[in-house]
């Protein structure tokens, strides 16, 4: 490895242009490793010489070396840290974006450590906005930048990325993540439909193998569904196998809760929870089954709106299981200030009338309302036709689909194949179709990087089944070759020859080919 001051002076020269950018960024991945991390006392004093902003990238490195090196670096590493996350270049730090989740991972490890979660809140907040390609994408940062709202009790604070769209999700477990602590952040706020929604989708969320975040956030939606419905809506059809299954096994205290409540006996609710508090105080659920257990008086006063127009309080109070009708009509003033319930309460007779929704919806408030929601309506619909329509291209998707089940001809399923194997491509400098030749010259200037890599894509439509053995070697791939050119010409409908690069110009890097072609595989010499 170079010295410390010959790669800060890299640093330093060559965080302009893109290109010095680029360079830059394939002399810190040679100097990168536990060579770096065993400098990181030392690597704390050149971070002076650097700046946040216009050193983004080589900063990063050096902060990453000294954050994962274990090594005690001191309270003021902190703010260091905090002074990086705010003012970072986005651009930069997306080329090393690894880098980047390491270094939120671990401040947010340290300020849990010294129990002042509220200093991480802006820093990652920051950092969450700085590692988005979009507001619509899920990042890990979302995550951890939750849980520090949580800790902290800043629940509003949480919902700067709550209330994005979310659209693009890379891990699964980030989503699981999101929409455990996100529900939790609603729970707080008493925003129990949003928090329904959230805790719900973590559960219906795809899945292979049953997973404990799930398990959790299953707990909590049944505990927000009584609080907010009464009731626990059943798994739509959508919902894993997996977690039909098994889910209510692993919660089975909060299902026999489910049905107590469904019974409207206040009195063996109490008991239910009395005697299963260790349960939910292990689970950290206690506070929300006592709201449950307080739900259920709204609950009965909502039946009797179903059944009568006007009922004494003192009839309230004993229908419910109340002490006094005092008690009862502060909770009726308390629905109708929320309004779950619509009533007037006569002062002299201590008479309830109950009363149909008066809302008309002609009011400028409701209209505007109405429209702002079909418009949300029309966007969102807009976007899930554009991520059906890429799905329909997706590889892993097509491998998985028969022809007959798309309702498409071979010739439209070969088409779409095709064009989702060219669309890899940055030009086609070279095309051949029925004997009809175009060639053009790579448009791009060459980087400096030699090429590394060819890809070679054979596709063939051809009449009837073939099976083809697993490929783990080159044996196996020479088998699959041979099988291939064993198809008679007459079964054979179509056939594209398409390789990469084509030019001198032209290289397919090892990071290319990854991003490009997740599923290759390597083959193994025996």
């Amino acid at each position: 490895m170079e010295s410390l001051e010959a790669l800060v002076a890299h640093i330093q020269g060559l965080s302009g242009s893109p290109e010095e950018v680029a360079h830059l960024h394939s002399l810190l991945k040679q100097a990168d490793g536990d060579s770096l991390r065993s400098h990181a006392a030392a690597l704390v004093p050149f971070l002076t010489h650097l700046s946040p902003e216009a050193h983004s990238l080589g900063y990063l490195y050096l902060l990453e070396a000294c954050a994962t090196s274990g090594a005690n670096l001191g309270a003021d590493f902190l703010v260091t840290v905090a002074d990086f996350l705010t003012a970072c270049s986005a651009d930069q730090i997306r080329l090393a974006p690894d880098k980047f989740l390491n270094v939120c991972r671990v401040f947010k490890d340290q300020v849990m450590l010294l129990n002042t979660p509220i200093r991480g809140i802006a820093p990652l907040r920051a950092a969450v906005r700085k590692i988005q390609a979009s507001p619509e994408q899920l990042t890990p940062v979302h995550a951890e930048y939750l849980l520090l709202c949580l800790l902290a009790k800043q629940y509003k604070a949480g919902l700067s990325v709550l209330e994005d769209d979310i659209f693009e999700v890379d891990q699964p477990k980030d989503l699981f993540l999101y929409c455990y602590y996100g529900g939790m952040i609603y729970i707080g706020l008493k925003k129990f439909p949003k928090a329904s929604e959230l805790l719900h989708n973590a559960v219906t969320a795809p899945m292979s193998s049953l997973n404990a975040i799930a398990v959790e956030a299953y707990k909590k939606y049944i505990l927000v569904s009584l609080i907010q419905n009464g009731q626990v809506p059943s798994f739509p059809k959508y919902t894993s196998a997996t977690a039909q299954r098994n889910m209510k096994n692993h919660a089975q205290i909060y299902v026999e809760l489910s049905t107590c409540y469904g019974n409207g006996r206040y009195t063996d609710l109490e008991t239910f929870v009395e005697s299963n508090a260790a349960v939910f105080q292990s689970d950290n659920n206690l506070g929300l089954a006592k709201q449950v257990l307080s739900s259920m008086y709204k609950r009965n006063i909502q039946r009797l709106t179903q059944t009568y127009l006007t009922l004494s309080l003192e009839d309230i109070a004993r229908s419910v299981q109340l002490d006094t009708p005092r008690d009862a009509e502060m909770h009726v003033l308390r629905m109708i200030e929320d309004g779950e319930i619509h009533a007037t309460i006569n002062q002299k007779d201590g008479m309830v009338s109950f009363h149909e929704d008066p809302e008309q919806y002609k009011s400028v408030e409701m209209v505007e309302h109405i429209d702002t929601s079909i418009q949300r309506l029309t966007a969102l619909s807009k976007k899930l036709a554009s991520i059906d329509e890429n799905m329909a291209c997706d590889p892993a998707y097509l491998l998985k689909v028969d022809v007959k089940d798309t309702g498409d001809s071979w010739e439209q399923h070969f088409d779409k194949i095709s064009v989702e194997e060219r669309s890899k491509f940055d030009e086609e400098t070279l095309y051949n179709l029925e004997g009809i030749k175009k060639k053009k010259s790579y448009s791009r200037k060459p980087d400096g990087f030699r090429n590394e890599y060819i890809v070679l894509t054979i596709l063939v439509a051809a009449d009837g089944a073939l099976k083809f053995p697993q490929v783990r070697n080159y044996a196996d791939l020479e088998a699959v070759v041979e099988k291939l050119n064993s198809i008679p010409a007459r079964q054979i409908q179509g056939i594209q020859v398409l390789w990469t690069p084509q030019e001198e110009n032209d290289i397919v890097s090892e990071e290319k080919l990854l991003e490009d072609y997740p599923y290759l595989k390597a083959l193994c010499d025996d």
